[in-house]
């Protein structure tokens, strides 16, 4: 077998239904399998999975054991000569481990392998690739020196910047949204540090794949969704776990001196606050209109009585979307993108292409009855749940 997909979910039964959808199509060409492990959800995760995906191996644990050993867990099950470590708040295109496939086949000193990876905004997430966050380099990211002085190579490692977010290349440290290696050497390496119950466990993970003298590379050649603030709420305990999880990988690779362990206590508290802070739920604005990019004109109709506001159905031409003149005129416009009609890939383009602008996007998985999506990577995303499915069949 070729590829193993992990998934590790807990409550986030939506988005691991739009991440199995997504990653279903992703797989297609290849033999592999997806493996969900769940760490005991409150929600209906499971049973969504047994009802809409009964031939994906489900391992259900009766405890939330942490991201590192619901991770080694599935990993035992696995029969892939590569395995993703995958989030369950990501959308992956079509075309994606084909792409990532080839090119770790081609690494002859391959560690691991990320991707580029956005926010539900469409803008890039800048721990896509990373340094190794050494005390030096740590104290550039605490004080934010690395957006002082971007060009600087002393201040920008920490997310290295000597990489453009499209190009390909050698860096030290990746995201555990997304981490593709040889499962063999996942065991070599004996797997996430279960010591550790999230947060650092990629960074650690990615560090020893370097001690092995294994290279890790950042590929930009595909692009994937992380819906970061569904993984990254940015609460009390997130600030403890935080701080614990520092001070874990420093205790375990690093030498310091008393002072500077002192300091560094300080600055993982100051940047804690500070995520704390910046994960504040901000006021919501509503949209004031809606437009689905489908061919359906049924579900626009379901849409627009459920949504109670005008719902404007176009297509893509060229990957835009031509709005009437009505709606041009309008601001904090929701495109709802119909993935019946649109491929994922296409989805992922235009989240890129349409960035920045007066746009939210939503996604409508095939044969569903619900629309997902987040406008911020620090907040909880939005989903707008129907009684049936919104598409015809």
């Amino acid at each position: 077998m070729q590829l193993s997909v992990i998934i590790l979910n807990y409550n986030v039964r939506y988005f691991l239904e739009l991440c199995v959808l997504s990653v279903q199509k992703a797989i297609q060409n290849l033999d592999a399998e997806i493996i969900v492990i769940d760490n005991n959800s409150s929600d209906d995760s499971c049973a969504i999975m047994k009802q809409c995906f009964p031939n994906i191996k489900l391992i259900e644990n009766k405890e939330n054991s942490g991201f590192p050993k619901g991770n080694n867990i599935a990993v035992k099950e696995a029969k892939g000569e590569y395995i993703c470590i995958l989030n369950p708040d990501t959308v992956v295109a079509e075309d994606t481990f084909e792409k990532v496939l080839a090119f770790a086949k081609s690494k002859s000193d391959l560690g691991i392998v990320g991707c580029k990876l956005i926010d539900g905004t469409g803008n890039f997430l800048p721990e896509s690739k990373r340094g190794i966050p050494t005390p030096n380099v740590a104290f550039t990211k605490i004080f934010g020196l690395y957006k002082l002085f971007p060009k600087s190579s002393l201040f920008n490692k920490y997310y290295a910047q000597h990489l453009d977010e499209n190009q390909t290349g050698k860096v030290d440290i990746l995201v555990g949204a997304f981490m593709v290696m040889k499962r063999e050497l996942y065991n070599q390496l004996e797997g996430f540090d279960e010591n550790c119950f999230m947060y650092a466990d990629d960074i650690d993970l990615s560090y020893r794949a370097l001690l092995l003298q294994k290279q890790n590379y950042y590929f930009h050649e595909t692009t994937v969704i992380h819906y970061k603030g569904e993984s990254t709420v940015k609460d009390g305990t997130y600030m403890k776990r935080f701080q614990e999880a520092m001070n874990f990988f420093y205790k375990k690779h690093f030498k310091v001196s008393v002072f500077f362990s002192m300091f560094m206590k300080m600055g993982i508290v100051f940047f804690s606050f500070v995520k704390m802070f910046q994960g504040k739920p901000k006021a919501k604005v509503s949209p004031s209109c809606f437009v689905l990019v489908s061919d359906n004109e049924t579900t626009r109709e379901k849409l627009e009585a459920k949504l109670q506001k005008n719902t404007e159905r176009t297509i893509l031409e060229n990957g835009k979307i031509v709005f009437s003149q009505t709606f041009s005129e309008k601001k904090n416009t929701e495109v709802i993108l119909d993935t019946n009609y649109l491929s994922f890939a296409d989805a992922i383009s235009f989240f890129e292409t349409n960035k920045n602008k007066s746009f939210t996007f939503k996604l409508l998985p095939m044969q569903s009855n619900f629309i997902i999506g987040s406008n911020s990577s620090n907040d909880r995303g939005e989903i707008v749940v129907f009684s049936h499915s919104l598409q015809s069949q």
